[in-house]
């Protein structure tokens, strides 16, 4: 007997963390979506579900769609940039470029400019291809409703994602530069990897501080970076792979401070995105399954 057979909710376990996590951008809102969803599962005839995964999926995404809901209006009190939680996925997420795409910060970031319904129609269409009966029912709405709601938010990501495809090869390429020139100090270096226009955003979310607002341009940005980094003293770098992305895990005597990822076009990168809140940090230790 196969595992679905056995335990549908253990075997999709990871796709439904991956759906609401997209959809939320937040590991500890997705993991309380999950934890819902298998009490729902738990409490049903599921002899009678004749497709467990697309009732699942249905489950979380309307729990996820709810909670998305009220968490946009608390972001909106937030203080300073937000940026989704970070996440360590395995080096073989890199590989599946359209789920690596679907879960890196840039995206996310996107994905945010949307309104709650366009991000769950849009996450769950063009990520999860469900199809428009299905995404009907996820959302309530009705399937013409969905198909505008679907052309509309393809529209609006196609025109803010990031643009250029960028092999697994080149990201890491820009990324060991970028690692080189800000172990090493190297201004040249991290001038050279560095977009024109690369922008920069931090969060500390109150707690921690942090950029109050996106640092643009490549003066500024490289100088920044060395500049921080330079005022403290034991200051190590480690690299690891975050949301399907090389990253580095930066501490601080010894300490957990921050996660820096970038985002790379056309061998540059262009954006830098650091996270200091440490209540977006408690998963910076083994892999989070992410899967399709």
């Amino acid at each position: 007997m196969n595992v679905e057979a056995r335990d549908p909710f253990a075997a999709h376990r990871s796709l439904l963390f991956t759906v609401a996590y997209e959809m939320l951008g937040s590991a500890v809102d997705a993991e309380d979506v999950v934890q819902d969803a298998w009490l729902k599962w738990d409490a049903v005839n599921q002899s009678e579900v004749r497709d467990p995964r697309a009732f699942l999926v249905r489950v979380v995404s309307r729990t996820a769609l709810d909670r998305l809901r009220t968490v946009s209006r608390r972001r909106e009190d937030y203080v300073g940039p937000w940026l989704p939680e970070p996440l360590v996925t395995a080096p073989d997420v890199a590989e599946d470029v359209e789920l690596a795409d679907s879960v890196s910060m840039a995206m996310l970031l996107v994905l945010e400019t949307l309104t709650p319904t366009e991000r769950a129609v849009f996450v769950l269409r063009e990520v999860f291809g469900l199809d428009y009966e299905e995404l009907a029912e996820a959302v309530d709405k009705s399937p013409a409703s969905v198909r505008q709601i679907a052309h509309r938010a393809r529209s609006h990501v196609a025109a803010r994602r990031p643009r250029g495809d960028v092999s697994p090869g080149q990201a890491r390429g820009a990324f060991e530069a970028f690692q080189r020139a800000v172990m090493t100090g190297d201004l040249q270096g991290l001038v050279d990897v560095l977009a024109p226009d690369v922008v920069m955003l931090g969060d500390g979310g109150g707690i921690k501080q942090a950029l109050a607002h996106p640092v643009l341009g490549v003066d500024k940005v490289s100088r920044l970076l060395l500049g921080g980094f330079s005022k403290f003293g034991a200051t190590t770098f480690e690299p690891v792979d975050i949301n399907g992305r090389p990253a580095l895990v930066v501490r601080l005597d010894g300490e957990l401070d921050s996660i820096l990822t970038v985002e790379v076009e056309d061998g540059l990168i262009t954006g830098v995105y650091a996270v200091r809140n440490p209540e977006k940090l408690s998963r910076i230790g083994g892999p989070t399954q992410v899967s399709r």
